[in-house]
Order: structure tokens, then sequence, then C-alpha cells
């Protein structure tokens, strides 16, 4: 059966949602499922607005038909070419011979590559309006948000956002469409700033600009293709965004990041947390990055002020699952923060050296000295280093 949901008079809902799917993109955990969104507008011209990914293609079809009635589809606009989005352009151009597509020219070309076929596409370019009865849209690109061929749609009329991948999050909808209907700071902004700091993060001026684009129009509600729909609060969504892709920290905290083999570098950085809350700090979280995946990881470096890395010496090197850490930060163009290293090693500890390289080499970052050095175990001896370490950090808060 049909799976849809009204949003204004005229337009629809007819997205799908996978709780089954394991990793996003076949590497991000979403533990709470995916949405893929798709909108169909009734106007004087049908309108569909992207597709979906092909594990729910099924309900897709079904939802489309129910919208459309005895209605051909005159429009397809493909605002990003992902295959989570664009899985079922080539069956929809199959099912409906006359839709016209509506695309960039780079999209143009990237629907060759992935299906193979020509198509008569109206080619869009920045601010062309198309007008499809009672409503007008507007294009607006946004290369690298992020992909190259990205662009956004505003409806003029009802003052709607279709805005791809930007402003969507991993979580499957369950039932309530909007935002506004959900506890979305305590149940969705996990996942909402792990998808963007994963999957946009590195493109911050990009998103910037596509901002700067978007606070000149008179924006209503948002239509994400993944996630809830905004209609209320926009402006404190959109204010993550800004914090996000400008790389600000959301609040003064700290996120203890460590890789332990045998329990006595995670003690180190126990401790050094239990310290730090006796300070009065309250905003810590820790991570043993050979549990956690470094995306959780990201998101939290992306959240927080201050960043410590505690790591074991390993091949003479930083241990391998926290260098994956330190390199997927370093990719998604962390910046602006504070940071601090604890090293062990039994005979030769060298990962503080290299992980302070790797960090020196992202922008606008504050390294704390000195670091700590364990040699196997933390001794009693070090607690005076440890509360040095403490201090600085409190210390470089204020």
């Amino acid at each position: 059966m049909y799976c849809t949901k009204n949003i204004t008079d005229d337009l629809y809902w007819i997205g799908g949602n996978d709780r089954r799917l394991n990793l996003f993109e076949n590497i991000f955990p979403v533990p709470n499922g995916v949405s893929y969104n798709a909108y169909v507008l009734l106007d004087e011209k049908t309108v569909l607005l992207d597709t979906v990914d092909k594990a729910v293609g099924e309900q897709f079809f079904e939802n489309l038909t129910h919208v459309l009635g005895e209605r051909d589809l005159d429009y397809v606009i493909i605002n990003h070419m992902e295959p989570d989005h664009c899985a079922m352009l080539k069956e929809v151009i199959f099912r409906y011979p006359k839709v016209q597509v509506v695309c960039n020219a780079k999209t143009a070309d990237i629907i060759k590559q992935f299906f193979k076929i020509e198509t008569d596409a109206l080619i869009v370019k920045e601010n062309d309006t198309l007008c499809t009865g009672k409503h007008t849209f507007t294009f607006l690109m946004a290369p690298m948000v992020h992909w190259p061929e990205v662009m956004v749609t505003y409806d003029t009329t009802d003052k709607v956002l279709y805005s791809a991948d930007a402003f969507g999050t991993f979580g499957a909808i369950n039932g309530n469409l909007f935002a506004d209907e959900v506890d979305f700071e305590n149940k969705w902004l996990d996942d909402a700033r792990r998808y963007y700091t994963n999957i946009v993060g590195k493109y911050g001026t990009q998103v910037q600009a596509l901002l700067k684009k978007a606070s000149k129009v008179d924006i209503e509600m948002i239509c994400p293709l993944h996630g809830p729909v905004w209609r209320k609060n926009l402006a404190w969504f959109i204010d993550k965004y800004q914090k996000w892709s400008t790389y600000e920290p959301e609040g003064q905290g700290v996120m203890i990041a460590y890789a332990s083999i045998y329990g006595n570098t995670e003690n180190a950085a126990n401790v050094l947390a239990s310290r730090l809350a006796d300070k009065g700090l309250t905003n810590i979280v820790m991570y043993d990055v050979s549990v956690t995946h470094p995306s959780v990881v990201v998101s939290e470096a992306f959240r927080v002020s201050h960043l410590v890395f505690a790591s074991p010496t390993y091949n003479g090197g930083i241990f391998p699952n926290m260098e994956t850490v330190l390199l997927d930060l370093k990719a998604h163009n962390l910046q602006k923060r504070t940071v601090a290293f604890m090293q062990n090693g039994t005979w030769a500890a060298t990962s503080g050296r290299q992980m302070n390289e790797l960090i020196s080499g992202m922008k606008e970052m504050t390294v704390l000295e000195p670091s700590i050095t364990i040699k196997s175990a933390l001794n009693d001896s070090q607690s005076e280093e440890i509360d040095a370490m403490v201090d600085a950090i409190l210390n470089s808060m204020k």
C-alpha cells in the first residue's frame, strides 16, 4: 500500500525509509536507519523533485502512482545525482516517457555516466526559473555540497527550499515527517551532526556560499533529501550549519579519544577526565577508537572546543585505529581546535610526536604543551603532569 505524507495542499512526500541498512555509503553506521525523501507537486504541471535509493524503489513508485492518480508526470527536477537519490530516475523516464528532466549541465553528464541513456533535459543555470502554473521555481547552484553537480530548488510561491543533501540527517522517519513533531535536539541532532560532518564537513567554504545564497530568499520550509522537513524554528538549525561550516565549536567541552592495548593508556585518559570533572567541567566525552566508529569521533570533534588524543606507540608509529581517526579529521578539514596529546611507549614512545605532526598540518589548531609520556603505565609521580594538562585545558577555555 502507498505511504505518503501531505506537506501542503499540493505538495506530497513520497519517499521511503530503510531500517535494514547497516552502513550508509557502505562506511557510516546508521543504527537509526535512513530516509530517502522525494517530493511531488501537483500544480498545473506535475513535478517530481528527485527520486530515491533502489532499496525503497518499489515503495516509491507505489507512492508516486497514488499521488499522481490519473495524471501524467510532466517534470522531474534532479537536484543531486548520487545513487541514493537518483537510482530510480531511469525507471521514471521509462514509465513516464513524456516527462521532462530538469537539471544543470553537470548533472546531465552524470546521468549519461550512470544510466547510459540520452535525455532531452531542460538545462538550467544559476537563477533560472521554471513556472509550472501557480508555482515558480528558481534554481541555485551548490557545487561540492557535496558533489560538483549539486543544486537546490526554491519555490518562490510557497517559499520552500528543496535543499538536496543540505540540512539532511541520518535516521528513518518514524511517522512524524516534520522536525517540530519530534524532539529533534535530543533525539536527532547527534545524527544530523554526524551526517553533516562526515558527508559535507570537508566543504565548509562551499556550504558558506550556499548559506549566503539562501539568506537572500525568504525560506519558510526546508525539504531535504534525508530526514525531517523543517517548517518551524529554521533559524536554529541554520545556525548549526553556520557553526559547522565555519568550524566553530558548538560550545566549550573536551573530547578524549584514546587507543589502549592492555588498558594502561585508557587508565591515563580516565584519570585526566576525572580530574577535569573535579575542576567543574561537565562537557566531557570519551571514546575508545578501537570500539567507536570514526564517524562518531569526527562528529564530536566538530561539536566541542578541545580535543585530547591518547595513543600507545605501535610498530614505531601511531596505533592504527588512532591514526585512522586523525587522518579522517584532517580529511574532513577540521579547524580551530585546541589539542593535547598523551603518548605511551614501553621503550620508545613516538606516537605523540607523530600525532602532533598530523594535527599541526591542519588549519588554526592550537597544541597545548607539554604532552604527557607514559612508560608502560601511568605512575603516581606523574600526578602533577596530569594536573598541569588539566590546568592548561581549563585556562585555554577562559
